[in-house]
């Protein structure tokens, strides 16, 4: 990539790398049931992508000529669905929440609750974000 190279595309590539990492461990969950330090390790990945992943957005908005005033998961949220970026604002805010919770306070039963969350609810919205990612890098100069 050159100079010229707009910073959405070096964020994606990084998201492509998190995210194919994530995908290895749900290709794992789908073909048996992880031990503890397996879901603590889809749990961390899943955290760094999904930073990666709104990180990704903000820079597809700036890109965009979309003006943000605070560059904040949330007002990128917000911002990304009015935009059409993304499809499910809702569940987009409730995976802020779930790392959030993980990154602050430990509870068995709420890390459960989050890796089988990630599995049914998050996984797909950071499936279809790559989705949008790539198709926009190959239709871009």
């Amino acid at each position: 990539m050159t100079d010229a190279t707009p910073r959405w595309r070096y964020r994606f590539e990084n998201y492509s790398k998190a995210f194919a990492l994530l995908k290895e461990a749900m290709e794992l969950f789908d073909r048996r049931a992880l031990s503890e330090l397996e879901q603590e390790g889809l749990v961390q990945r899943f955290e760094y992508t999904w930073e990666l992943g709104w990180n990704l957005l903000a820079d597809l908005l700036a890109e965009d000529g979309v003006a943000l005033e605070t560059k904040t998961p949330r007002t990128v949220i917000r911002a990304a669905y009015m935009a059409r970026l993304i499809e499910d604002g809702e569940t987009w805010m409730d995976a802020l929440a779930a790392r959030n919770k993980m990154s602050h306070n430990y509870s068995k039963a709420q890390f459960e609750k989050i890796v089988e969350s990630i599995r049914l609810r998050f996984f797909g919205l950071l499936q279809k974000l790559h989705d949008v990612a790539t198709a926009r890098a190959a239709s871009a100069p």
